[in-house]
Protein backbone atom coordinates (compact mmCIF):
# COMPACT_ATOMS: atom_id res chain seq x y z
CA UNK A 1 0.00 0.00 0.00
CA UNK A 2 1.22 3.49 -0.91
CA UNK A 3 -0.35 6.49 0.82
CA UNK A 4 0.43 10.02 -0.40
CA UNK A 5 -0.95 13.30 0.95
CA UNK A 6 -1.98 16.08 -1.45
CA UNK A 7 -4.08 18.25 0.87
CA UNK A 8 -3.90 18.27 4.67
CA UNK A 9 -5.74 21.43 5.80
CA UNK A 10 -9.26 21.74 7.10
CA UNK A 11 -12.05 24.25 6.56
CA UNK A 12 -10.45 26.47 3.90
CA UNK A 13 -7.25 26.60 1.83
CA UNK A 14 -4.44 28.36 3.70
CA UNK A 15 -1.75 29.57 1.26
CA UNK A 16 0.67 31.54 3.41
CA UNK A 17 4.43 31.76 4.06
CA UNK A 18 3.68 30.35 7.52
CA UNK A 19 2.06 27.18 6.08
CA UNK A 20 4.34 26.43 3.15
CA UNK A 21 6.14 23.40 4.61
CA UNK A 22 3.07 21.42 5.67
CA UNK A 23 0.95 22.85 2.88
CA UNK A 24 -2.23 24.86 2.54
CA UNK A 25 -4.46 22.68 0.34
CA UNK A 26 -7.61 21.06 1.72
CA UNK A 27 -8.24 17.35 2.18
CA UNK A 28 -7.05 14.89 -0.43
CA UNK A 29 -5.19 11.58 0.03
CA UNK A 30 -4.21 9.08 -2.66
CA UNK A 31 -3.86 5.36 -1.89
CA UNK A 32 -2.51 2.87 -4.40
CA UNK A 33 -3.22 -0.72 -3.44
CA UNK A 34 -0.93 -3.66 -4.02
CA UNK A 35 -3.18 -4.72 -6.93
CA UNK A 36 -2.62 -1.33 -8.60
CA UNK A 37 -6.08 0.13 -7.87
CA UNK A 38 -6.21 3.88 -7.23
CA UNK A 39 -8.29 5.18 -4.32
CA UNK A 40 -8.73 8.91 -3.75
CA UNK A 41 -9.99 10.02 -0.34
CA UNK A 42 -11.81 13.36 -0.59
CA UNK A 43 -11.73 16.01 -3.28
CA UNK A 44 -10.36 19.13 -1.59
CA UNK A 45 -8.05 21.55 -3.39
CA UNK A 46 -5.19 19.04 -3.14
CA UNK A 47 -7.04 17.02 -5.81
CA UNK A 48 -5.81 19.41 -8.51
CA UNK A 49 -2.16 18.37 -8.05
CA UNK A 50 -3.06 14.69 -7.82
CA UNK A 51 -5.00 15.05 -11.07
CA UNK A 52 -1.83 15.99 -12.97
CA UNK A 53 -0.31 12.64 -11.98
CA UNK A 54 -3.39 10.47 -12.52
CA UNK A 55 -3.97 12.04 -15.96
CA UNK A 56 -0.78 10.29 -17.15
CA UNK A 57 -2.31 6.84 -16.69
CA UNK A 58 -5.50 5.17 -17.90
CA UNK A 59 -6.53 3.19 -14.82
CA UNK A 60 -9.98 3.63 -13.28
CA UNK A 61 -10.20 6.02 -10.32
CA UNK A 62 -12.23 5.30 -7.18
CA UNK A 63 -13.04 8.55 -5.33
CA UNK A 64 -14.45 8.14 -1.81
CA UNK A 65 -15.99 11.24 -0.22
CA UNK A 66 -16.09 11.50 3.56
CA UNK A 67 -18.85 14.12 3.35
CA UNK A 68 -20.03 17.04 1.24
CA UNK A 69 -18.59 20.14 2.93
CA UNK A 70 -16.85 22.56 0.58
CA UNK A 71 -13.29 21.88 1.74
CA UNK A 72 -13.76 18.24 0.69
CA UNK A 73 -15.28 18.80 -2.77
CA UNK A 74 -13.89 22.10 -4.07
CA UNK A 75 -11.00 20.53 -5.99
CA UNK A 76 -13.19 18.39 -8.25
CA UNK A 77 -13.74 20.96 -11.04
CA UNK A 78 -9.93 21.24 -11.35
CA UNK A 79 -9.28 17.48 -11.47
CA UNK A 80 -7.65 16.81 -14.86
CA UNK A 81 -9.02 13.24 -15.37
CA UNK A 82 -12.62 14.50 -15.52
CA UNK A 83 -11.73 16.24 -18.80
CA UNK A 84 -10.31 13.07 -20.39
CA UNK A 85 -12.71 11.41 -22.84
CA UNK A 86 -14.10 8.10 -21.54
CA UNK A 87 -11.93 8.18 -18.39
CA UNK A 88 -13.57 5.95 -15.79
CA UNK A 89 -14.14 7.80 -12.49
CA UNK A 90 -16.27 6.15 -9.81
CA UNK A 91 -17.46 8.56 -7.13
CA UNK A 92 -18.74 7.11 -3.86
CA UNK A 93 -20.62 9.28 -1.39
CA UNK A 94 -20.86 8.64 2.28
CA UNK A 95 -24.13 7.11 3.35
CA UNK A 96 -27.92 7.22 3.33
CA UNK A 97 -27.86 10.95 2.52
CA UNK A 98 -25.43 10.20 -0.28
CA UNK A 99 -27.62 11.52 -3.08
CA UNK A 100 -27.67 14.95 -1.45
CA UNK A 101 -23.89 14.86 -1.06
CA UNK A 102 -23.56 13.79 -4.64
CA UNK A 103 -25.50 16.86 -5.73
CA UNK A 104 -23.22 19.14 -3.71
CA UNK A 105 -20.22 17.70 -5.59
CA UNK A 106 -21.63 18.40 -9.05
CA UNK A 107 -23.92 21.36 -8.40
CA UNK A 108 -20.84 23.56 -8.08
CA UNK A 109 -20.26 22.86 -11.79
CA UNK A 110 -23.47 24.56 -12.91
CA UNK A 111 -22.23 27.14 -15.42
CA UNK A 112 -22.65 29.91 -12.86
CA UNK A 113 -20.31 28.95 -10.01
CA UNK A 114 -17.97 27.24 -12.51
CA UNK A 115 -17.90 27.75 -16.29
CA UNK A 116 -18.00 24.05 -17.25
CA UNK A 117 -21.19 22.18 -16.47
CA UNK A 118 -21.00 18.70 -14.98
CA UNK A 119 -23.13 17.22 -17.77
CA UNK A 120 -20.63 18.51 -20.34
CA UNK A 121 -17.69 16.51 -18.99
CA UNK A 122 -16.25 13.98 -21.47
CA UNK A 123 -15.15 11.51 -18.79
CA UNK A 124 -17.21 8.44 -17.91
CA UNK A 125 -18.12 9.26 -14.34
CA UNK A 126 -20.40 7.08 -12.27
CA UNK A 127 -21.88 8.32 -9.01
CA UNK A 128 -22.64 5.66 -6.42
CA UNK A 129 -24.43 6.27 -3.11
CA UNK A 130 -25.67 2.80 -2.20
CA UNK A 131 -24.02 -0.61 -1.68
CA UNK A 132 -20.59 1.00 -1.56
CA UNK A 133 -18.79 -1.88 0.16
CA UNK A 134 -20.15 -4.59 -2.15
CA UNK A 135 -19.50 -2.59 -5.33
CA UNK A 136 -15.92 -1.86 -4.31
CA UNK A 137 -15.50 -5.51 -3.33
CA UNK A 138 -16.36 -6.46 -6.91
CA UNK A 139 -13.34 -4.36 -7.95
CA UNK A 140 -11.10 -6.15 -5.40
CA UNK A 141 -11.16 -3.16 -3.03
CA UNK A 142 -12.01 -4.01 0.58
CA UNK A 143 -13.38 -1.22 2.73
CA UNK A 144 -15.51 -0.84 5.84
CA UNK A 145 -17.38 2.36 6.67
CA UNK A 146 -18.28 3.98 9.98
CA UNK A 147 -20.50 7.03 10.59
CA UNK A 148 -18.66 10.23 11.52
CA UNK A 149 -19.59 12.51 14.42
CA UNK A 150 -19.83 15.69 12.36
CA UNK A 151 -22.57 18.20 11.49
CA UNK A 152 -24.30 16.69 8.49
CA UNK A 153 -22.68 13.30 9.26
CA UNK A 154 -20.41 11.50 6.79
CA UNK A 155 -18.27 8.36 6.69
CA UNK A 156 -14.88 7.12 7.82
CA UNK A 157 -13.17 4.41 5.76
CA UNK A 158 -11.09 1.41 6.78
CA UNK A 159 -9.14 0.08 3.80
CA UNK A 160 -7.74 -3.46 3.95
CA UNK A 161 -5.07 -4.29 1.37
CA UNK A 162 -4.16 -7.96 1.82
CA UNK A 163 -4.00 -7.53 5.59
CA UNK A 164 -2.37 -4.08 5.60
CA UNK A 165 -4.95 -1.69 7.01
CA UNK A 166 -5.37 2.10 6.91
CA UNK A 167 -8.18 3.98 8.68
CA UNK A 168 -9.16 7.41 7.28
CA UNK A 169 -11.24 9.37 9.81
CA UNK A 170 -11.49 13.06 9.08
CA UNK A 171 -14.00 15.66 10.28
CA UNK A 172 -14.78 13.55 13.30
CA UNK A 173 -15.52 14.77 16.84
CA UNK A 174 -14.62 12.05 19.30
CA UNK A 175 -16.63 13.61 22.15
CA UNK A 176 -19.43 15.64 20.56
CA UNK A 177 -22.13 17.56 22.45
CA UNK A 178 -24.76 16.52 19.86
CA UNK A 179 -26.14 13.08 18.99
CA UNK A 180 -23.33 10.53 18.85
CA UNK A 181 -23.28 8.41 15.69
CA UNK A 182 -20.21 6.40 16.73
CA UNK A 183 -19.07 6.13 20.36
CA UNK A 184 -15.47 6.39 21.45
CA UNK A 185 -15.35 2.67 22.23
CA UNK A 186 -16.67 1.92 18.75
CA UNK A 187 -13.88 4.04 17.26
CA UNK A 188 -11.34 2.08 19.30
CA UNK A 189 -12.73 -1.16 17.88
CA UNK A 190 -12.83 0.27 14.34
CA UNK A 191 -9.15 1.31 14.51
CA UNK A 192 -7.88 -1.63 16.53
CA UNK A 193 -4.37 -2.56 15.38
CA UNK A 194 -4.45 -0.68 12.07
CA UNK A 195 -1.09 -0.05 10.45
CA UNK A 196 -1.92 3.62 9.80
CA UNK A 197 -4.57 5.83 11.42
CA UNK A 198 -5.23 9.13 9.63
CA UNK A 199 -7.43 11.18 11.94
CA UNK A 200 -8.77 14.71 12.16
CA UNK A 201 -6.77 16.62 14.80
CA UNK A 202 -7.78 20.19 14.10
CA UNK A 203 -8.10 21.64 17.60
CA UNK A 204 -6.05 22.28 20.71
CA UNK A 205 -7.41 22.82 24.21
CA UNK A 206 -7.05 26.57 23.63
CA UNK A 207 -9.67 26.33 20.86
CA UNK A 208 -12.25 25.07 23.34
CA UNK A 209 -14.96 25.48 24.47
CA UNK A 210 -15.77 27.96 21.67
CA UNK A 211 -15.45 25.30 18.94
CA UNK A 212 -16.98 22.38 20.81
CA UNK A 213 -19.62 20.95 18.51
CA UNK A 214 -17.96 22.10 15.29
CA UNK A 215 -17.20 18.50 14.34
CA UNK A 216 -13.45 18.15 14.93
CA UNK A 217 -11.25 16.47 17.51
CA UNK A 218 -8.66 17.67 20.00
CA UNK A 219 -5.08 16.62 19.37
CA UNK A 220 -5.00 15.10 22.88
CA UNK A 221 -8.11 13.00 22.13
CA UNK A 222 -6.52 11.60 18.97
CA UNK A 223 -3.37 10.65 20.87
CA UNK A 224 -5.52 8.74 23.34
CA UNK A 225 -7.38 6.95 20.54
CA UNK A 226 -4.08 5.87 18.95
CA UNK A 227 -2.94 4.41 22.27
CA UNK A 228 -6.23 2.72 23.13
CA UNK A 229 -6.54 1.21 19.65
CA UNK A 230 -2.87 0.15 19.60
CA UNK A 231 -2.29 1.51 16.10
CA UNK A 232 1.06 1.20 14.36
CA UNK A 233 1.31 4.78 13.09
CA UNK A 234 -0.75 7.90 13.73
CA UNK A 235 -1.00 10.68 11.14
CA UNK A 236 -2.68 13.84 12.42
CA UNK A 237 -4.70 15.42 9.62
CA UNK A 238 -7.08 18.27 8.72
CA UNK A 239 -4.88 20.93 10.33
CA UNK A 240 -6.54 24.18 11.31
CA UNK A 241 -5.97 26.81 8.58
CA UNK A 242 -4.49 29.16 11.20
CA UNK A 243 -2.03 26.55 12.50
CA UNK A 244 1.47 27.59 11.38
CA UNK A 245 4.30 25.29 10.37
CA UNK A 246 6.09 26.18 13.59
CA UNK A 247 3.06 25.25 15.67
CA UNK A 248 2.74 21.92 13.84
CA UNK A 249 6.44 21.27 14.49
CA UNK A 250 5.77 21.80 18.18
CA UNK A 251 2.77 19.46 18.09
CA UNK A 252 4.96 16.80 16.44
CA UNK A 253 7.53 17.21 19.23
CA UNK A 254 4.82 16.96 21.89
CA UNK A 255 3.53 13.78 20.23
CA UNK A 256 6.99 12.22 20.33
CA UNK A 257 7.40 13.07 24.01
CA UNK A 258 3.90 11.80 24.82
CA UNK A 259 4.29 8.42 23.12
CA UNK A 260 7.83 7.95 24.43
CA UNK A 261 6.59 8.58 27.98
CA UNK A 262 3.91 5.91 27.60
CA UNK A 263 6.43 3.52 26.03
CA UNK A 264 3.87 2.83 23.33
CA UNK A 265 5.24 1.61 19.97
CA UNK A 266 3.28 4.26 18.07
CA UNK A 267 4.88 6.31 15.31
CA UNK A 268 3.35 9.77 15.09
CA UNK A 269 3.36 12.39 12.33
CA UNK A 270 1.64 15.61 11.35
CA UNK A 271 0.50 15.18 7.76
CA UNK A 272 2.22 17.36 5.18
CA UNK A 273 1.68 17.70 1.47
CA UNK A 274 3.91 15.35 -0.49
CA UNK A 275 4.43 12.97 2.44
CA UNK A 276 4.34 9.37 1.25
CA UNK A 277 4.00 6.21 3.34
CA UNK A 278 4.75 2.78 1.91
CA UNK A 279 3.62 -0.37 3.66
CA UNK A 280 4.43 -3.98 2.85
CA UNK A 281 4.83 -7.38 4.52
CA UNK A 282 8.12 -9.23 4.84
CA UNK A 283 6.23 -12.53 4.51
CA UNK A 284 2.58 -13.43 4.62
CA UNK A 285 1.33 -12.77 8.15
CA UNK A 286 4.67 -11.23 9.17
CA UNK A 287 5.60 -7.76 10.41
CA UNK A 288 4.71 -4.68 8.37
CA UNK A 289 7.57 -2.83 6.70
CA UNK A 290 6.99 0.92 7.13
CA UNK A 291 8.71 3.54 4.98
CA UNK A 292 8.06 7.28 4.99
CA UNK A 293 9.29 9.90 2.55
Amino acid sequence: MKIKFYGVRGSTPAPDPATIRYGGNTSCVHIQLNNGKHIVLDAGTGLRLLGHELARIDDPIFLLLSHGHWDHIQGYPYFAPIYQPEREINVFTSGPSGHHLLCSLFDQMDGSHFPVKANELPSRGECIFENTESILKSHNINITRKALNHPGSGAAYLIDDDGIRCAYITDNELEPPYMVHTTYDEWVDFCRGVDVLIHDAQYTEDDMPHKHGWGHSLISQVRRLALDAEVGSLVMFHHDPDRSDGELDEIARENEIHFSATRAPVRSYCAREGMEIRLSRRVAGGDTIFEIR
